[in-house]
């Protein structure tokens, strides 16, 4: 096991974690290409990448891991197979600035999911965060109701809810390793998307400029984002790893509007900056107070690693 990163280091290893994830949806938008021909390559660029760093570490294949630990690995591996269809689909529809923005919306689903599933404690704050995400939302969409752009906003929505249930998945059992979820999604990713690809009558192989950027998308971005951030993880309490995760989110409108020259309109920013509130109330008040409700009198609290 890696010796754990000091707190300053996994700090700046959270962030750049969220900052290398975020370059995939320049990918998604200059591929052009359909969401489920992008995802086939996406997936098959993980479980390459990860099956060669087995075999070169010499440990058994992540991808059979996955496939055979159980239901609740299965139940893990398809939420993360929901967000991540939802989020490319909405990126190639409405763009990388609202669907980023939308999808912000993960630590505020999860933090409520948590309360219902695993009774967790919620906070005062937590609900007035979440309230203040929702309104953020409904700024966003607002205008767009009746519009095409619906779908994407939809799509943008459920990978939020997506990526909150496989964290709640994650934190149901923190002494598990989780990291076989990343090949085992991929590989039934690539079945289902192959699938629908020939359902629509359209070719596997979308051309050599979408596979290529969807490899390296795959390959480079998802797979060493991923291990950062998992490293950092063992350092950082999960509290503020929730904000940290959000540097892939505030990056992307940024990358748009440098490398892909979108514009957002006013009102999509105005609620991205309200999700981005909430969430930074919720991850830094609503944090502190469920820590300080969960330790008993007399005892000094220590926060939990993610």
């Amino acid at each position: 096991m890696p010796r754990a990163l000091s707190p300053v280091v996994a700090t700046v290893v959270a962030i750049l974690s969220g900052v290398i994830w975020s370059l995939g949806a320049v990918h998604v938008a200059k591929a052009h290409a359909d969401a489920f021909q992008y995802l086939i390559w996406r997936s098959v660029a993980i479980i390459f990448v990860l099956e060669v760093v087995a075999r070169i570490r010499r440990v058994p294949s992540p991808t059979r891991i996955g496939l055979s630990s159980g239901r609740l690995m299965w139940l893990t591996s398809m939420m993360l197979l929901v967000a991540s269809i939802a989020f490319v689909y909405a990126v190639s529809v409405n763009g990388a600035a609202q669907s980023a923005f939308l999808a912000s919306m993960t630590p505020l689903f999860a933090v409520v999911i948590s309360h219902v599933v695993l009774g967790e404690h919620l906070t005062g704050t937590t609900v007035v965060a979440v309230g203040l995400g929702l309104a953020g939302l409904v700024i966003m969409v607002g205008g767009n109701l009746g519009g095409g752009s619906v779908i994407g906003s939809v799509s943008a929505v459920a990978s939020s809810v997506g990526f909150a249930v496989y964290t709640v998945c994650v934190r149901s059992d923190r002494s598990r390793d989780w990291s076989p979820v990343l090949p085992g999604y991929a590989l039934v990713m690539i079945g289902i998307c192959a699938a629908v690809t020939l359902a629509k009558g359209r070719s596997l192989v979308p051309g050599v400029q979408p596979v290529t950027l969807a490899l390296i998308h795959g390959g480079l971005y998802i797979v060493v984002g991923t291990l950062l951030f998992n490293l950092a993880a063992r350092t950082v309490p999960a509290v503020h790893m929730t904000v940290y995760a959000q540097a892939e989110m505030v990056c992307v409108p940024v990358w748009g509007l440098l490398l892909l020259n979108e514009h957002p309109a006013h009102r999509t920013i105005a609620g991205g900056l309200v999700v981005f509130a909430a969430i930074t109330i919720n991850a830094v008040w609503g944090g502190r107070q469920a820590l300080e409700a969960s330790v008993p009198d007399g005892e000094h609290a220590v926060p939990a690693q993610g």
